[in-house]
Protein backbone atom coordinates (compact mmCIF):
# COMPACT_ATOMS: atom_id res chain seq x y z
CA UNK A 1 0.00 0.00 0.00
CA UNK A 2 1.63 3.27 -1.06
CA UNK A 3 1.20 6.16 1.77
CA UNK A 4 1.12 9.51 1.43
CA UNK A 5 0.71 12.95 3.32
CA UNK A 6 -1.27 15.24 1.90
CA UNK A 7 -1.40 19.02 3.49
CA UNK A 8 -2.40 21.86 3.23
CA UNK A 9 0.17 24.29 4.64
CA UNK A 10 3.54 24.32 3.10
CA UNK A 11 6.42 23.36 5.74
CA UNK A 12 9.37 25.47 5.63
CA UNK A 13 13.25 24.31 5.77
CA UNK A 14 14.57 24.75 9.42
CA UNK A 15 14.35 22.06 12.38
CA UNK A 16 10.11 21.10 11.85
CA UNK A 17 11.12 20.19 8.26
CA UNK A 18 14.23 17.93 9.08
CA UNK A 19 12.47 16.17 12.37
CA UNK A 20 9.37 15.25 10.12
CA UNK A 21 11.91 14.11 7.18
CA UNK A 22 14.04 11.99 9.46
CA UNK A 23 11.20 10.19 10.55
CA UNK A 24 9.45 9.70 6.72
CA UNK A 25 13.66 8.54 5.47
CA UNK A 26 13.17 5.52 8.51
CA UNK A 27 9.11 4.95 7.14
CA UNK A 28 10.39 4.40 3.52
CA UNK A 29 12.85 2.19 5.08
CA UNK A 30 10.81 -0.05 7.37
CA UNK A 31 7.86 0.18 5.67
CA UNK A 32 8.88 -1.12 2.25
CA UNK A 33 9.49 -5.00 3.30
CA UNK A 34 5.98 -4.74 5.75
CA UNK A 35 4.12 -3.78 1.90
CA UNK A 36 3.89 0.14 3.06
CA UNK A 37 5.47 2.21 1.17
CA UNK A 38 5.71 5.99 1.54
CA UNK A 39 5.42 7.56 -1.76
CA UNK A 40 5.92 11.33 -0.21
CA UNK A 41 4.53 14.20 0.61
CA UNK A 42 1.36 16.31 -1.27
CA UNK A 43 1.63 20.16 -0.06
CA UNK A 44 -1.01 22.98 -1.46
CA UNK A 45 -1.11 26.43 -0.72
CA UNK A 46 -3.91 27.76 1.78
CA UNK A 47 -6.90 28.94 -0.54
CA UNK A 48 -7.01 32.51 -0.84
CA UNK A 49 -11.20 32.48 -0.73
CA UNK A 50 -12.59 35.05 1.19
CA UNK A 51 -15.15 32.89 3.39
CA UNK A 52 -14.33 29.83 5.33
CA UNK A 53 -16.51 27.75 3.76
CA UNK A 54 -15.20 28.55 -0.06
CA UNK A 55 -11.51 27.80 1.48
CA UNK A 56 -12.25 24.65 2.99
CA UNK A 57 -14.33 23.59 -0.50
CA UNK A 58 -11.43 24.86 -2.47
CA UNK A 59 -8.70 23.03 -0.55
CA UNK A 60 -10.74 19.58 -0.63
CA UNK A 61 -11.16 20.06 -4.26
CA UNK A 62 -7.17 20.49 -5.01
CA UNK A 63 -6.35 17.79 -2.56
CA UNK A 64 -8.69 15.44 -3.96
CA UNK A 65 -7.57 16.31 -7.99
CA UNK A 66 -3.80 16.20 -6.13
CA UNK A 67 -3.88 12.36 -5.34
CA UNK A 68 -3.81 9.62 -7.70
CA UNK A 69 -7.42 8.14 -8.96
CA UNK A 70 -8.89 5.85 -6.37
CA UNK A 71 -7.01 7.41 -3.24
CA UNK A 72 -8.63 6.53 -0.08
CA UNK A 73 -8.52 9.28 2.51
CA UNK A 74 -7.75 9.48 6.04
CA UNK A 75 -8.35 12.56 7.75
CA UNK A 76 -6.72 14.34 10.29
CA UNK A 77 -10.03 16.17 12.51
CA UNK A 78 -10.46 17.15 16.41
CA UNK A 79 -13.83 15.50 15.83
CA UNK A 80 -11.61 11.90 14.88
CA UNK A 81 -11.30 8.95 17.14
CA UNK A 82 -8.11 8.69 18.88
CA UNK A 83 -6.36 5.45 18.52
CA UNK A 84 -3.11 4.18 20.24
CA UNK A 85 -0.58 3.51 18.65
CA UNK A 86 -0.74 -0.05 18.37
CA UNK A 87 -4.49 0.30 17.45
CA UNK A 88 -3.09 2.86 14.15
CA UNK A 89 -0.74 0.31 13.35
CA UNK A 90 -3.63 -2.00 13.27
CA UNK A 91 -5.59 -0.14 11.10
CA UNK A 92 -3.19 0.68 8.57
CA UNK A 93 -1.85 -3.29 8.49
CA UNK A 94 -6.12 -4.00 8.18
CA UNK A 95 -6.12 -1.59 4.55
CA UNK A 96 -3.09 -3.01 3.40
CA UNK A 97 -4.27 -6.75 3.75
CA UNK A 98 -7.35 -5.65 2.33
CA UNK A 99 -5.97 -4.86 -0.84
CA UNK A 100 -6.07 -0.81 -0.84
CA UNK A 101 -3.62 0.52 -3.22
CA UNK A 102 -3.19 4.15 -2.33
CA UNK A 103 -4.24 5.70 1.10
CA UNK A 104 -3.42 9.43 1.83
CA UNK A 105 -3.52 10.80 5.14
CA UNK A 106 -4.84 14.34 4.68
CA UNK A 107 -4.07 17.84 7.21
CA UNK A 108 -6.06 20.84 6.45
CA UNK A 109 -5.68 24.14 6.80
CA UNK A 110 -6.19 26.44 9.50
CA UNK A 111 -9.99 26.22 9.15
CA UNK A 112 -10.09 22.93 8.81
CA UNK A 113 -11.45 20.40 6.56
CA UNK A 114 -14.59 20.30 4.40
CA UNK A 115 -17.42 18.16 5.91
CA UNK A 116 -17.18 16.62 2.83
CA UNK A 117 -13.84 15.17 3.07
CA UNK A 118 -14.26 13.80 6.22
CA UNK A 119 -17.57 11.88 5.30
CA UNK A 120 -15.80 10.55 2.39
CA UNK A 121 -12.90 9.49 4.41
CA UNK A 122 -12.10 6.05 5.53
CA UNK A 123 -11.83 6.92 8.74
CA UNK A 124 -11.11 10.22 10.49
CA UNK A 125 -8.33 10.24 13.39
CA UNK A 126 -7.59 13.23 16.40
CA UNK A 127 -4.25 13.64 17.87
CA UNK A 128 -6.27 14.71 21.08
CA UNK A 129 -8.44 17.64 21.16
CA UNK A 130 -5.57 20.08 21.19
CA UNK A 131 -4.46 22.52 18.45
CA UNK A 132 -1.32 22.16 17.14
CA UNK A 133 0.86 24.17 14.52
CA UNK A 134 0.62 22.27 10.94
CA UNK A 135 4.46 21.54 11.91
CA UNK A 136 3.55 19.85 14.59
CA UNK A 137 0.75 17.78 13.34
CA UNK A 138 3.19 16.45 10.29
CA UNK A 139 6.20 15.81 12.82
CA UNK A 140 3.45 13.86 14.76
CA UNK A 141 2.19 12.26 11.81
CA UNK A 142 5.02 11.32 10.57
CA UNK A 143 6.58 9.77 13.67
CA UNK A 144 3.44 7.79 13.98
CA UNK A 145 3.54 6.39 10.24
CA UNK A 146 7.44 4.84 11.32
CA UNK A 147 6.23 3.75 14.75
CA UNK A 148 3.32 2.14 13.01
CA UNK A 149 6.35 0.16 11.01
CA UNK A 150 7.98 -0.34 13.94
CA UNK A 151 4.98 -2.28 15.58
CA UNK A 152 4.06 -4.59 12.65
CA UNK A 153 7.98 -5.21 12.32
CA UNK A 154 7.76 -6.19 15.94
CA UNK A 155 10.89 -3.76 16.45
CA UNK A 156 11.53 -2.84 20.32
CA UNK A 157 11.21 0.84 19.06
CA UNK A 158 7.83 0.66 20.39
CA UNK A 159 7.31 -0.61 23.98
CA UNK A 160 4.25 -0.88 25.29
Amino acid sequence: MRLRIAAVGRMKAGPEQDLAGRYLDRLKKSGAPLGLDFAGVVELAESRHAGVMERKRDEAERLVAALPEGCRLVVLDETGRTPSSDEFAGDLARWRDEGLRDLALVIGGPDGLAPEMRQGALATIAFGRLTFPHQIVRILLAEQLYRAATILAGHPYHRS
